[in-house]
């Protein structure tokens, strides 16, 4: 069931009532989903405009592609296109919260302190850079705490788990109390669906969500959009992988989701409409 949260966001408390849908802006030419790339200004905005018109409460937008295989960035030409991005969504909206997906702890100061950035979403949960945790504290800013193995090339090699809900939730705990004596208050957790997981261990993660907010006591991210547990499952390519990720947002959103980071913004949005309908 899903538990009412908030986040201070520069100064403000932002408060949120029903599930949140978070819209991903992928600043990039090589992300996974195709329809989702938007490499120009004028590609970025017309997918920000549409997100903000289906209604979405946050953005996240992302300059490095996480996929398996993807080319690696540098440092510059992340901070070129997030830049590229910020300027964009800003000159659009001013207000929307916009968290940026990096694990570089320079990228996430600059995307912050420069760019106008208000959140931080680390896919590598701090283990890609030793300076992420600090930076967060000082910057003092939400932070989006994801578990993943190893790196983006490396991490489906590293699945093998005792219990991969109690590996996990175990793992999550113990970074998240250190974040919070580090003075990092508001923490979304986000258990990594596909990464450094096989699709059984994703689906398992996801029968048992309500576990995670019930033992962490923290929003919960759930990003599975058109990921690969739909499409191997389904034996569909990722274009065609709407209908299923539809139905895995409603069944995470019946299990304790807090936030929903998607692609596809007003299939989303409908989605978190008609849970709480049902659950009035």
């Amino acid at each position: 069931m899903f538990a009412p949260f908030s986040l201070n966001i520069r100064g403000r408390l932002y408060e949120y009532c029903r599930p949140a849908v978070m819209g991903i802006i992928n600043a990039t030419p090589d992300s996974f989903f195709a329809g989702s790339r938007s490499s120009t200004e004028n590609e970025i905005a017309l997918r920000v405009e549409s997100m903000l018109s289906a209604g979405v409460d946050m953005l996240d937008l992302g300059a490095y592609s996480s996929r398996p295989g993807a080319e690696d960035v540098d440092e510059s030409e992340e901070y070129r296109r997030l830049e590229t991005g910020m300027k964009v969504i800003r000159g659009i909206d001013s207000e929307i919260p916009v968290s940026v997906d990096t694990f570089r702890s320079n990228v996430a100061k600059k995307a912050v302190c420069e760019m106008g950035a208000d959140i931080v979403n680390d896919i590598s949960g701090g283990d890609l850079d030793p300076d992420m945790w600090d930076t967060i504290a000082a910057l003092k800013v939400p932070y989006v705490l994801m578990h993943m193995r190893g790196t983006p090339s490396t991490m489906q090699s590293l699945t093998d788990y005792n219990d991969v809900t109690a590996d996990v939730i175990k793992d999550l705990s113990e970074k998240l109390r250190r974040l919070h004596y580090m003075g990092v208050s508001d923490v979304i957790v986000d258990p990594g669906f596909g990464f450094s997981k096989t699709t059984e261990q994703n689906f398992e993660m996801m029968r048992n969500l309500q576990l995670f907010s019930d033992a962490l006591e923290a929003p919960v991210l759930v990003g599975i959009s058109r990921k690969s547990m739909i499409t191997k499952s389904l034996g569909i390519s990722t274009a065609e992988a709407l209908p299923g990720t539809i139905a895995l947002n409603t069944i995470a959103l019946t299990r304790g989701a807090s936030i929903l980071r998607v692609h596809d913004a007003a299939e989303a949005v409908a989605a978190v409409r008609i849970y709480e309908l049902s659950t009035l």
